[in-house]
């Protein structure tokens, strides 16, 4: 038989869930195996087989980490001092990690990936995307994806990265939507493509998406990162679950965003938008305009879209915190957009969302009854420490399916 446990003397419980207006506080949880099975005041807790005194410190729901870039090898020192210096970020960094990737064992990337991946644990995130993208020959994107299956929960097919240095653009497209595309398909459940300027255009872009869709996968786009462009439009008229960094947008583009949610009464669901603050910090880029999209109507998530060329830091908690400081969010809703907010770009939102690795899961990014039992602790009584105090670790303790792993 399953046990059960309560945390209680939570001071502020963060749940995203409407019936409780988000918050509680003087609150309590109870776990079973995996399950979240009960929330409430402290006073009416049910009994339970083991309890966890929270003392007086806040619970919210982990992490959902829905961009990352976490299989490969080497770093980019020298290209962030260069940007620190006041290079120009260009997309054709990215051919550097390709050719260590290359090179490195299948013992050596999946200790990488182990490695950032209890990195990102121990900040608090308990749902993981990660990205294919620095192999870019069928071979190597296929162990990729097999890789990452084993460690992250969520994995996106990015063959469509960038063109390998020295290929035909045309030959490398048709590689991708043809035999690569088919060997790592059961793998994986979304596919991105990075439409920006030095890497694939719209007409190129589209091509990807549309293949995806042929093989029965979820979208994503890379998009309106290095300047404007038909990123947003393009995923939006694909009915991409999300288009990921967002630093160039006109009013077309956050109306698109809104408006793909239709009026909010829960219909077909939209394209999250998804802000990358880690990244735009340490490309000093401008900052995507994430209040300007809240405000407009549109979801949003905020990732860290850790990678060894343009942010390479899982610390979530820190996105959260720059969110707020510098990109006009209150606390609740930056936390809401790193938790519930991934949760919804991934799909990963919903009671029995499809893992093509396990079947039927339970929803994340929320704490309520049935959901997935993904919590943290902070080592303070509220979540607006998290930008009060940035960039202490605040990181107590997480449960991860109702494991506590840290």
């Amino acid at each position: 038989m399953t046990r059960t446990l309560l945390i209680d003397n939570i001071a502020e419980l963060t749940t995203n869930d409407d019936e409780h207006g988000g918050r509680l506080h003087d609150a309590a949880v109870v776990i079973e195996g995996d399950e979240i099975v009960w929330v409430g005041v402290a006073s009416a807790a049910p009994a339970a087989d083991e309890r966890f005194d929270a003392a007086g410190r806040a619970v919210l729901p982990g992490w959902v980490d829905s961009h990352t870039h976490m299989v490969f090898a080497g770093d980019r020192t020298a290209e962030f001092e260069a940007r620190m210096a006041g290079e120009s970020y260009a997309a054709g960094g990215i051919n550097v990690t390709v050719e260590a990737t290359r090179a490195a064992s299948d013992a050596q990337l999946e200790a990488n990936l182990a490695r950032l991946v209890s990195e990102a644990r121990r900040g608090g995130t308990t749902t993981l995307e990660t990205k294919t993208g620095y192999g870019l020959t069928v071979e190597d994107e296929l162990r990729a994806a097999k890789l990452a299956g084993r460690h992250v929960d969520a994995v996106t097919f990015l063959g469509a990265h960038v063109v390998p240095a020295g290929q035909d653009p045309e030959s490398y497209l048709d590689l991708v939507i043809g035999p690569m595309l088919a060997a790592v398909a059961p793998h994986v459940s979304a596919a991105d493509v990075f439409c920006e300027t030095g890497a694939f255009d719209e007409v190129a872009s589209r091509r990807v998406l549309d293949a995806a869709a042929r093989h029965g996968l979820a979208t994503r786009v890379h998009g309106n990162q290095l300047g404007h462009g038909p990123g947003v439009r393009l995923a939006v008229s694909h009915g991409s679950l999300s288009v990921d960094h967002l630093g160039f947008l006109d009013d077309a583009d956050v109306e698109a965003l809104a408006s793909s949610w239709g009026d909010g009464s829960g219909g077909s669901r939209g394209t999250v938008a998804t802000v990358l603050p880690a990244c735009d910090l340490s490309t000093r880029m401008p900052l995507a305009p994430a209040r300007r999209l809240l405000d407009a109507g549109a979801v949003l998530a905020i990732a860290s879209n850790c990678n060894p060329g343009t942010s390479y830091t899982s610390a979530m908690g820190f996105c959260v915190a720059t969110a707020v400081l510098q990109m006009g969010l209150t606390i609740q809703e930056a936390v809401r957009a790193a938790t519930l907010g991934g949760a919804t770009a991934l799909g990963m939102d919903a009671a029995g969302w499809r893992d093509p690795r396990g079947g039927a899961q339970r929803e994340v990014g929320v704490i309520r009854l049935g959901a997935r039992a993904d919590l943290q602790l902070l080592e303070a009584p509220s979540v607006t420490h998290l930008a009060y105090r940035p960039g202490m670790p605040l990181t107590a303790a997480v449960w991860s399916a109702g494991e506590r792993v840290v």
